[in-house]
């Protein structure tokens, strides 16, 4: 991979400016909403548009109609409005069908949604197969609801239509494909809608820009879970290709790092993954697979297992409850303040180097099988540049290249290597070329 300096191709303010066109649009997995950000995201990254109809069943899926609303809002006994729509998009229950009556509280209840434990949030709730409709309050504005009679509007609209995703290949050397989606459906939340998306789509400007690569890369950008259930319908023989891959989400709120291993738990992702961000100056989180939380549960489902991780900052939440380092999730308070351009721009760049290190990953054989190689013979000099042993970055390297030779069998390759003996793999890619050249090693 081309050397690549990150302030060519983002800064904090080009994130800003995009953020601040994205945030406010109400998104959802089919609709107005979804179309009009990935038309803002196409300023980014170069689209490939796939429709599918509403009632297609893509894998044990059934592709729904698509919703658009204009307009929501309670008005209550004292002529007040209040959930407004067009103040916050996540006062309506997503895909709420059209309204427009007079109920008493008591009926009003049964449609409202708050978080007791965060009394100042508006949770994130949606209905996209059963029919209903319905509104999301703070708990410390629900507390204060009088008896009386309360107007009910929602000028909404169910009908049929198509799911959009995008699925662009930027082609290398090899067919062998990494993976590298993310998802735009969510109504006006920033960190873990919009962190992903652009960091996504800077990516995808390197990417093109820098090749062309040793592998193959696919950029993927669809509605959560059922978008990514059509790729996979669509592409059943296809997806054989990948051999690694990451969902990006979550990527611009926290100090530190998380991964959420594949449920193969060893595949090539993780490995790279891993040995880039244990030696890293981040604190990091290990999550083993579980089949909930993004499109994981789809891309490591039965049937394709599909080498795919989750490199995250703060996690939306475990399986079992235990952490939520992300405690905004899913809420009006994952806003402005909780998305972070830094961090993305930080994410990026742990991401990219997560890319190098697959691409310059490989099965060393050497020259030498028998006994150890006498180094001062090669025209490279390796000898007589790494053999300082009061240097102490001379000295690790010359640990890593008699690692490196003394496993160079063929029979694992440089990631394993690097688990083995501790060293960040990217960090020695001239000290690897060096052994090619002298051909210390050759590629199995």
């Amino acid at each position: 991979m081309k050397k690549i300096i990150l302030k060519n191709f983002v800064t904090e303010k080009l994130l800003q400016n995009y953020f601040n066109k994205l945030y406010k649009i109400c998104r959802s997995i089919l609709g107005d909403g979804f179309r009009e950000s990935l038309n803002i995201l196409g300023e980014l990254a170069d689209l490939n548009i796939k429709k599918v109809k509403s009632g297609t069943d893509v894998l044990d899926w059934t592709i729904p109609d698509e919703w658009n609303i204009k307009d929501a809002y309670i008005i209550g006994p004292d002529g007040k409005k209040f959930a407004e729509f067009k103040k916050h998009n996540l006062h309506i229950v997503g895909y709420s069908i059209p309204v427009n009556k007079t109920i008493s509280l008591k009926e009003l209840k049964k449609h409202l949604h708050t978080l007791k434990n965060q009394p100042e949030a508006i949770p994130y709730v949606t209905s996209y197969y059963k029919r209903t409709w319905g509104f999301c309050i703070k708990y410390n504005e629900y507390k204060k609801l009088k008896k009386g009679s309360y107007k009910v509007y929602i000028n909404s609209k169910i009908e049929p239509g198509y799911l959009v995703y995008s699925d662009k290949l930027i082609k290398g050397k090899s067919k062998k494909e990494i993976l590298l989606s993310t998802y735009l459906c969510h109504p006006q939340m920033a960190n873990h809608e919009l962190s992903g998306p652009l960091a996504w789509s800077i990516l995808y400007k390197i990417m093109k820009s820098t090749g062309p690569h040793k592998y193959s890369y696919r950029f993927l950008i669809c509605p959560e879970n059922i978008g990514a259930a059509a790729f996979l319908h669509y592409n059943k023989k296809n997806v054989k290709n990948i051999i690694a891959g990451y969902i990006i989400n979550c990527v611009g709120n926290g100090k530190k790092f998380t991964y959420k291993k594949s449920r193969r738990g060893n595949s090539l992702a993780d490995r790279a993954a891993l040995n880039v961000l244990k030696n890293s100056p981040y604190n990091l989180d290990i999550v083993d697979f579980f089949p909930d939380g993004s499109d994981e549960r789809q891309f490591c489902s039965p049937g394709f297992n599909l080498p795919i991780g989750l490199i995250m900052r703060n996690m939306y939440g475990r399986q079992d409850g235990s952490k939520m380092d992300f405690k905004e999730y899913h809420t009006s308070l994952d806003n402005e303040k909780t998305i972070s351009f830094k961090t993305i721009i930080e994410t990026i760049e742990i991401y990219l180097q997560v890319l190098n290190t697959i691409e310059n990953n490989f099965s060393p054989v050497g020259k030498v099988l028998y006994g150890t190689p006498q180094l001062s013979k090669s025209s490279v000099k390796l000898y007589g540049e790494i053999m300082n042993f009061r240097i102490s970055e001379k000295r690790e390297k010359t640990r890593v290249l008699l690692e490196i030779l003394n496993l160079a069998e063929g029979k694992i390759d440089l990631l394993e290597m690097a688990k083995l003996k501790n060293f960040k793999l990217i960090e020695h890619l001239s000290l690897i070329q060096d052994l090619i050249k002298s051909k210390y090693i050759k590629k199995k």
